[in-house]
């Protein structure tokens, strides 16, 4: 006979574990894809273990519809095989499952998101080396320092500079909406400050300039709603970034206008012409997960050939990318979720009474992420990459989080 207790024992623990495995899935993906997957594991078990209620937050129905849209896509798509990867992805999906019913706790979610900004300092910190690095092989090689690094730019502990450069900018955006709008936001002001300071730093040298974009558009907002008056001083703070910047850098902001052989422009004019004319022959249904790479050259526009010097993996736009890949119903749905998102939390916001909370800091760092993504998104498949769609799940959970007042305020 079981001694009494033992069971209400067995839940407790198995709560405690589900919470602070959810806590290190959402942390570890900074670092690794393989921790995460097997951290995301292990927290489903104890949370499905716990007995507590599986939660998801509202944007549930366009989630699944999005799912399902993918299936219906990959069934009709005669290339189910090529398909499956995108499939497989789905099960990032259960990182927002696990994050919104593990992770109910004010203080837990505070201290992700400075976890988040710790550790991306780090990674940080890698890059700026690798930076230095760089340069310095550029002039032993006697290769022009620009087209010697936007080819090979640095990625932290990421395999690729979009990723660590999208990374750096979500745990910048949250560092930064909670040193505007959580409350205690003194405590170790100098570390997080230090923090925001070599994200910012990491985030200019990796010369991603969709993150860069994005980035100005996320700040901009965040800044708005903390003191209004010092969005007049943005553009200053841009132009003496360019101006105290490397050459390297300044040829990267200048590239803009004036591209040179190296960057990405006409690259971006190939991809995406060749993405319309797939959602043009496939609008329903697309031409299936993962097929847009595969048949890009039956679809690219002869009078662009030849194809210049880039990376052919996908179309460099999220919303061409969905559409092409899964049709245009399906890309919608994807953007009724960034939409959802974006009503959801700007509802919240407006219901709070005035002052600093954590409900304002998370609501306001969650809408500004979204616009970020959806900025970037232009330019860059972002939320194709599983690291960066985790760490985006993650925000949009602890979002939804603070819309539950017995939960995070």
């Amino acid at each position: 006979m079981k001694p009494p207790g033992t069971a209400q024992f067995k839940g407790t623990f198995f709560v405690r574990a589900a919470r602070w495995l959810a806590f290190a899935s959402a942390i570890s993906i900074i670092f690794s894809i393989f921790a995460f997957n097997l951290l995301l594991a292990l927290a489903l078990i104890a949370l499905l273990l716990s007995g507590e209620p599986l939660r998801w937050p509202r944007i549930k129905l366009p989630l699944a519809l999005f799912v399902l849209g993918t299936l219906i896509s990959l069934a009709f798509s005669g290339h189910v095989n090529d398909g499956l990867p995108q499939v497989r992805k789905f099960w990032v999906f259960l990182e927002l499952l696990v994050v919104f019913s593990a992770l109910r706790s004010a203080s837990i979610v505070r201290w992700l998101f400075l976890t988040w900004a710790g550790f991306a300092a780090i990674d940080a910190m890698r890059g700026v080396v690798q930076f230095v690095e760089k340069v310095q092989q550029a002039r032993a090689a006697h290769t022009g320092d620009y087209t010697y690094y936007v080819g090979e730019r640095i990625t932290g502990f990421s395999s690729h500079w979009n990723t660590f450069s999208a990374q750096l900018m979500y745990s910048l955006i949250m560092l930064a909406a909670f040193l505007f709008f959580a409350p205690e936001y003194r405590k170790r002001m100098w570390v997080w400050i230090s923090c925001a300071a070599l994200l910012a730093l990491a985030i200019l040298l990796a010369e991603t300039r969709a993150v860069w974009v994005a980035m100005a558009v996320a700040s901009i907002y965040l800044i708005w709603f903390w003191r209004r008056w010092l969005v007049t001083l943005v553009p200053v703070a841009i132009a003496l970034a360019f101006l105290v910047s490397p050459p390297v850098i300044r040829a990267r902001f200048t590239s803009f206008i004036h591209p040179q052989g190296v960057d990405s422009n006409a690259f971006h004019k190939v991809t995406w012409a060749t993405g319309i004319r797939m959602i043009e022959a496939h609008p329903l249904l697309g031409l299936g997960p993962e097929e847009p790479r595969i048949q890009f050259d039956q679809y690219m526009p002869p009078e662009l050939l030849p194809k210049p010097e880039g990376s052919y993996i996908h179309l460099h736009n999220m919303y061409l990318e969905y559409a092409a890949e899964r049709g245009i119903p399906t890309m919608l749905m994807m953007m009724w979720i960034l939409l959802q998102v974006l009503y959801d939390f700007g509802r919240g916001l407006r219901a709070l009474p005035p002052g600093r909370s954590n409900a304002r800091f998370l609501l306001h760092g969650g809408i500004a992420v979204v616009l970020a993504s959806m900025v970037e998104g232009v330019a860059e498949y972002n939320l194709g990459i599983s690291a960066v769609l985790i760490m985006f799940l993650v925000v949009v959970a602890c979002g939804y989080l603070a819309l539950e007042k017995d939960v995070v305020q």
